[in-house]
This record gives structure tokens, C-alpha cells and sequence, in this order.
């Protein structure tokens, strides 16, 4: 097997999923010269909303962090919708996240680390990226959390 950023988290039991269409009046994700994009990826799982509910209050932070991997992976599938193959990914740039936080919840950047770590299990060394963890009163649809990612790909001659 190549050692692909599918590969790699296949071998970790993680299938990539079609991407599904927008679900508003906005793209999924979108490239402008050598970087992608995505619209901010809720954790969603067969069209439904799989996490939902305060982190802090309704949900522990090591299942906000989960919420926040299936986020990157959703990220990643539109990313992939995009350029074709995950391969082509050069760096993971920035990571923006969003967690739905009941009062007085300060651990946003424990949450965020699902999806990091989920970055760098894709893309090692080019999973290492910026971010933001940012506490929020609401998300859409109640989600615990709402992610962005920003990706340096490879032009395509």
C-alpha cells in the first residue's frame, strides 16, 4: 500500500467518504492559486449532526475532541472534492476552530488537539499547521464544534 494520506488513515480503520453538497448558499471549499479552503465543517455522519450540545456542560472534552476529528476528516473529504487526491496536499497551513461552549468552559484548545492529531496522522510532518481555538455562545444545528482548514496544495501543471 502507498503511503498516502488515505492509506494512512485507512490503516487507522478510517475511510474517506464522498463529499456532500452545501447545505446553504455557500461552497464547501474552495481554491485560489496554491491553497484550499474549506467552509467551516460541522460533525456531521450520514447527513446528521453527530455531536451535539455545550462542551463543558452536556459533553467532556475528550468527546468534543472526537466531534472535532470527524470535523477535519469532513474537512478533508471537501479538500479532497476539490483537488482530486488527498496526496496532493503539501502542508495543512491553519486550523480554525469553533467549540460550542457552556459557561465558563476554557478548554478549547484541548478540543481543537482531535482534529490536529487527526491532521498529522493523515500528513505527518505536513500535518503541522497554525490554529485558533475560539469558545462560542451557539454553532449551527447545536454542533459542539465548527472547523476550518487551510491547505497548501500542489499546482497542477
Amino acid at each position: 500500500m502507498s503511503d498516502t494520506p488515505e492509506s494512512r488513515l485507512a490503516a487507522k480503520g478510517i475511510q474517506i467518504p464522498a463529499a456532500p453538497a452545501a447545505v446553504g448558499a455557500y461552497v464547501p471549499a474552495v481554491q485560489f492559486g496554491n491553497l484550499v479552503v474549506t467552509s467551516g465543517q460541522l460533525p456531521m455522519r450520514d447527513g446528521k449532526v453527530a455531536f451535539t450540545g455545550k462542551v463543558g456542560g452536556d459533553l467532556s472534552v475528550e468527546t468534543a475532541a472526537e466531534a472535532a476529528q470527524l470535523c477535519a476528516l469532513n474537512c478533508l473529504v471537501q479538500i479532497k472534492a476539490v483537488i482530486g487526491e488527498l496526496s496532493r496536499v503539501k502542508r495543512i497551513v491553519r486550523v480554525e476552530g469553533f467549540v460550542n461552549s457552556a459557561d465558563g468552559f476554557t478548554s478549547q484548545p484541548a478540543v481543537m488537539n482531535g482534529a490536529s492529531h487527526f491532521l498529522a496522522d493523515a500528513f505527518g510532518d505536513a500535518g503541522s499547521h497554525t490554529r485558533i481555538a475560539v469558545g462560542a455562545n451557539e454553532l449551527p444545528l447545536d454542533a459542539a464544534v465548527e472547523v476550518v482548514v487551510w491547505a497548501e496544495v500542489e499546482q497542477v501543471s
